[in-house]
This record gives structure tokens, sequence and C-alpha cells, in this order.
């Protein structure tokens, strides 16, 4: 019950704003990682992003390459809503079942969730009245709670009794967001 009020007061909260853009980020969803989203105006100068990158690909060459990150974003237009510089804060979450780069000469994998804590810098450019482009840059920090495995047995390589732990300071986000507006 309380996840539906929260759905209907966020679903009300776009009808009621005069503007609302769908988005896909074209970088990465030529590159197969689709990112999606969503942004509502909450204020003057302030907007709310909802917006989801998911890698569906459950191996690439044998090796898993699958994530989900999910973050909600509070932007800050200097200038005015969905025309010039922005900043953003956000927390998002993730889930995983991931060769870390820094594996990959490796037979092991990582299978877990995380959640994420950062910052957005950005420019978005009017094409016309439906369309914009969103150029945007984000970062903070991750941090991840997994379970690592052999990919040629399926057992666990690391000891940790209930989950191991990570955690860094990455650019995570990035890419130009084609969007078009809806209200």
């Amino acid at each position: 019950m309380k996840n539906l009020l929260l759905v209907t007061i966020f679903l009300f909260s776009i009808h009621s704003q005069s503007q609302t853009y769908v988005k896909v980020n074209a970088l990465t969803t030529l590159l197969g990682v689709p990112n999606v989203g969503i942004e509502t105006s909450i204020g003057k100068k302030s907007t709310l992003q909802l917006d989801l990158l998911a890698s569906p690909w459950k191996s690439v060459d044998g090796k898993p390459l699958q994530f989900y990150i999910f973050i909600p974003e509070y932007r800050y237009h200097f200038k005015e809503k969905y025309n010039g510089f922005y900043v953003g804060a956000h927390i998002g979450a993730t889930a995983f079942n991931f060769q870390k780069w820094n594996y990959l000469n490796t037979d092991m994998y990582e299978k877990g969730f995380g959640y994420v804590i950062g910052a957005t810098i950005g420019y978005q450019a009017k094409i016309n009245d439906k369309f914009l482009l969103d150029c945007f840059l984000g970062g903070g920090n991750q941090q991840g709670f997994y379970h690592g495995y052999y990919l040629s047995t399926g057992e666990r390589y690391e000891t940790a009794q209930h989950w191991n732990k990570s955690g860094e300071w990455l650019p995570y986000r990035g890419g130009v967001m084609v969007s078009y507006r809806i209200q």
C-alpha cells in the first residue's frame, strides 16, 4: 500500500509539471548497454531524473557481463530548466553478475549488489520545442557486496562468511542523452 501511494504521488507530480522528458543515452545504447531515463520539473530551477543503465548480457565471450544501475537524481539548473549547465546529486542501487576489470584474464567473477552516492555535471542544449541533448559526466563512491566465484567450477574463491565488500571512487555515468518532451 505504501508503494502504491509513492507511485501515485510520483505520477501525479510528473503529470502536474509543465515539462517531462523521456531520454535515451545514445553512446551506451550503441554499445548494447541501454540507458533510459525520465526527467521532470520539480521547481523553478530544479528537476528530478530517474534513470536505469542495464547490461542484460548474461555472457560475452564466456564471461558474465550483466549489471543494472538505477539512479534517482536531483538536478539544479543554473540558467533555466532544460537549457544550459546543471549539477546533480544522486544515490542509486546496483545489482551485478560481472567480471571486474582487473580480473579479465582470470577464471573469477563476482555476483552481488551495491549502492552509489555521487554527483553529476552536465549541459543541456535545446534542439527544438520537443528535443534536447543532455551531455553529462558523473561519478562518486561505489560500494559493492558480493560473492566471488570461479567460472570453471562455480565454487566461491573468497572466504568471506557473509558478503565480501569492495568500494571505490569512480566515474560511473556519462554520455549524451537524446531527450523527447512528452508534456
